[in-house]
Formats: C-alpha cells, sequence, structure tokens
C-alpha cells in the first residue's frame, strides 16, 4: 500500500476524472455491462444520486483519483434497506497496487457505521477468460471475504460474446430481531476518519 494515497469523499466536482477512470471499462471490458460511455452529466448525476443516502468514496494520489468506490441500493423495497451492492474501479496503472483494499476497507467501516449488515457484489464471470474478462475481480473479493451466492448463465452480452454473472455476499453486521434503522451518509459523515484509511 501507498503511504501517498489519501482516501476521502467524493464530489460531483470529480466526475469528469473518475469518468476517465471508468471509460476504459466500458471500451474495453465486459468488467461493466454498459455499452457506452456515459456523458458526464449522467454520471454528475449518478454520483449525486448515490450520496444521498450512501458513501462515494475516492482514492487520490498527488491531487489526482487513482481509484473510486460506492453503494448502491440492492434492491429499492424497505426490507433490504440493510443490503447494498458494492462497486469498484481502479485506475489502469494502479491495478494490484492495494488501492482496492484500501477503498473497500473504508467502504465496510462507513457502511458498519450507517448499520448495512450485508454487502452484495454483482460480478462480470466468463466460463472462459479472454481478453475483455478475466476471474481476477472474483478473487479479489474472495481475498476480502466475500463468498459465492450463485451464478447466471450467459446473461451478458458485450463484445460478441456471452458472459455469466455472479453474486458474491458478505455480511458486516449482527442480524437482530429489533434492527436499528440505516442512517444516511451524512448522518455518520462527522464521525469517519479519513485520515486513517
Amino acid at each position: 500500500m501507498k503511504n501517498d494515497i489519501i482516501v476521502r469523499k467524493a464530489s460531483i466536482e470529480d466526475a469528469a476524472e473518475l469518468l476517465d477512470i471508468y471509460a476504459p471499462y466500458v471500451e474495453k471490458t465486459a468488467i461493466t455491462f454498459e455499452y457506452t460511455v456515459p456523458e458526464l452529466s449522467e454520471f454528475e448525476r449518478r454520483i449525486g444520486k448515490v450520496l444521498e443516502r450512501y458513501p462515494y468514496i475516492v482514492a487520490e494520489q498527488d491531487g489526482k483519483p487513482v481509484g473510486y468506490a460506492y453503494v448502491s441500493p440492492f434492491h429499492e423495497r424497505a426490507a433490504y434497506d440493510w443490503c447494498v451492492e458494492t462497486s469498484i474501479y481502479i485506475e489502469e496503472s494502479q491495478k494490484r497496487s492495494g488501492i482496492g483494499k484500501r477503498l473497500y476497507y473504508a467502504l465496510e467501516d462507513i457502511l458498519k457505521k450507517q448499520g448495512i449488515l450485508n454487502l452484495n457484489a454483482c460480478i462480470a464471470y466468463p466460463d472462459m477468460e479472454d481478453e475483455h474478462l478475466t476471474r481476477n475481480s472474483v478473487m479479489f473479493h474472495e481475498h476480502l471475504g466475500y463468498s459465492m451466492v450463485g451464478e447466471f448463465h450467459k446473461c451478458g452480452y458485450k463484445f460478441k460474446r456471452w458472459y455469466n454473472m455472479v453474486w458474491m455476499e458478505k455480511p458486516i453486521g449482527e442480524h437482530l430481531e429489533e434492527q436499528p434503522p440505516v442512517r444516511r451518509f451524512d448522518e455518520v459523515l462527522d464521525e469517519i476518519d479519513f485520515e486513517k484509511y
């Protein structure tokens, strides 16, 4: 892990630089099933939407974002409030540098403060690895304590190939009969020490 990396809350002003990180995933990989790179205004909207309830965090080196992570609702129904879907993207040249692990640990810590109990990851998965998709994301999540829940076969079509999708999960809190409500990200901001990440 690099000591010159800082982790901080993202803002809509980060959208252009975060979109630069995301774009190669859309254009060159099946890691995301999105076909076209979103417009900047759409990416700004997405960041703003997440920040209404959840953390959207950035890893920064020398003042420049090199990775980001966020969560979104696992499902909109109220009974799912304690579950989220995680997402992470790292700048191409920074992969395997420890930044992803650092972002996910920060994300987990923040989500625990909010009262989130279940982390879920939806991951594109190849029958056979190719130039667009490997099994690295599943191995990364396994390393961080996620376990495989299920696999959907040939449900994503990109680059004239069919890819599978898997769900992985990680419980991070205690499931109670009288479960306290989840707090919004802005309600726990004062409790977060970003310097420790």
